[in-house]
């Protein structure tokens, strides 16, 4: 059992999670984790950041699944994450502090940069910039935020870290696909959830937001969000749907509800060379889910991964 988290959580995550998995998976609520980075390859300067880091004294190791597909990532211990967050490459936007699960969405998505892209509930963009960077600045992207205070942190985050080809919108995205039907080859939806994967058992107030009517809301408006996202694709298109948390009723549920309205969906199969996955639920609490929700990705956590849910969507 994991101290310090709520009961029903606990138990969910322990019906949930693979028994091979669960150990790392349930240390990781306890422990410090490494922090991972990006260089921002938008930055002219990003070549010579790891030796910025060198002369700051701050350790970094590579992170060989993200190079070998093009994303500059690294690992430095927990005990330099106020060094890193704090170092003058992190403040002029020569890397970006990011969580390796996050970066996997994008990755997948892999917008191209003659492409129109529509990132939903975007803030605080570490997503869109990279997408932005793998497109290198070219396409277009819109990033919707409907939130105040994070929209502008979202446009702030854009400008220090060299994006150019990406136009914020202060909108609900839940309206997109009616406001813009068939338009975006690609759309990115990580969708506001319950933050289940970044509970800190040594923290109270990770998990005082979270209850099982906390989930239920937030699949409420996830099944609204997934169906916007996806009205608002091309025919051809992809989406990539995800979130940071483990419950059914925002990962396979929003899912397999948009696969049952919208006849023209189709699930894409999704292809990691990583060992902390599972496949997609196709049943839960007694009611049978979508089949084709096998073909989504859960990402367990351990100490240098947080927790993610994966799905790839295209619109035929």
């Amino acid at each position: 059992m994991i101290a310090g988290l709520p009961l029903d959580f606990i138990e969910r995550f322990e019906r949930l999670c693979p028994p091979s998995l669960l150990a790392d998976a349930a240390a990781s609520f306890t422990q410090d984790k490494s922090v991972s980075f990006r260089l921002n390859r938008l930055h002219p300067k990003h070549l010579e950041t790891l030796a910025s880091l060198d002369q700051l004294g701050i350790g970094y190791q590579p992170v060989d699944w993200a190079h070998e597909q093009g994303i500059m990532a690294y690992t430095v211990a927990a005990t330099q994450r106020e060094q890193l967050t704090h170092s003058l490459p992190a403040a002029t936007g020569e890397l970006y502090i990011q969580s390796l699960s996050s970066m996997l969405a994008p990755l997948l998505l892999a917008p191209q940069s003659d492409e129109w892209v529509l990132d939903l509930a975007a803030a605080p963009g570490g997503k869109t910039i990279l997408m932005a960077e793998m497109m290198k600045n070219g396409g277009k992207i819109s990033a919707v935020e409907p939130v105040k205070n994070r929209f502008f942190r979202l446009q702030a985050n854009l400008e220090r870290l060299g994006v150019t080809n990406t136009k914020t919108y202060m909108k609900d995205g839940r309206a997109i696909g009616t406001l813009k039907p068939d338009t975006f080859d690609r759309v990115m939806l990580d969708a506001p959830c319950s933050s289940e994967s970044r509970f800190d058992a040594h923290d109270p107030e990770s998990v005082e937001h979270w209850s099982l009517r906390k989930v239920a809301e937030c699949s409420k408006k996830q099944k609204r969000l997934i169906l916007s996202g996806f009205d608002a694709l091309k025919t051809g298109g992809i989406m990539m749907y995800c979130t940071c948390s483990f419950s059914p009723e925002e990962n396979e549920i929003p899912l397999s509800d948009l696969l049952k309205k919208r006849p023209n969906a189709h699930v894409l199969p999704i292809t990691l060379d990583l060992c902390n996955l599972s496949e997609g639920l196709t049943e839960w609490e007694g009611k049978a889910l979508d089949p084709r929700c096998a073909l989504s990705r859960r990402v367990w956590p351990n100490a240098q991964m947080d927790g993610f849910f994966l799905a790839l969507i295209q619109k035929t």
